[in-house]
């Protein structure tokens, strides 16, 4: 079994950014030298998540709204009591997304449906220069 570990480095305009990084990771995918695993990528930090999503512009326009209805940025969050750094929005609703995805791949290509991209959101408040760790394990 080999594990190969890279990372995503990507700069961010923050506010709900949703960034398509499919083709950063099938790259590494593919220059990982394995046939057959997993590949996992986890976002170190508490205000970015993960998921998978059909990426186009009417799609991503329906995300950032749902977001504004289920956590708004106007809302009273006690970490924003505490932190004074108005971004308690943005941790609530990268929890309710996780922080990390993980996809097959078969014969050195991901089992994405042809219409599934890996996405990348970014929720804080602010511009980020973010990290993403891109884990290979399979033989």
């Amino acid at each position: 079994m080999s594990v190969i570990t890279k990372k995503i480095k990507l700069s961010t305009k923050g506010d709900t950014d949703i960034i398509d990084i499919t083709s950063q990771v099938t790259g590494i995918v593919s220059k990982a030298n394995i046939n057959n695993g997993v590949v996992t990528v986890f976002v170190s930090g508490s205000t970015g998540a993960l998921s998978t999503v059909e990426y186009e512009p009417g799609l991503v326009h329906d995300l950032k709204k749902l977001f504004e209805e289920i956590a708004p940025k106007a809302g009273t969050y006690q970490h924003n009591l505490q932190w004074h750094d108005g971004n308690g929005y943005a941790h609530v609703r990268a929890t309710l997304m996780g922080p990390s995805i993980s996809v097959p791949f078969v014969n050195g290509k991901m089992q994405l449906g042809t219409w599934q991209q890996i996405i990348f959101i970014d929720f804080d408040n602010r511009p980020r220069s973010r990290e993403l760790v891109v884990q290979v394990l399979g033989e």
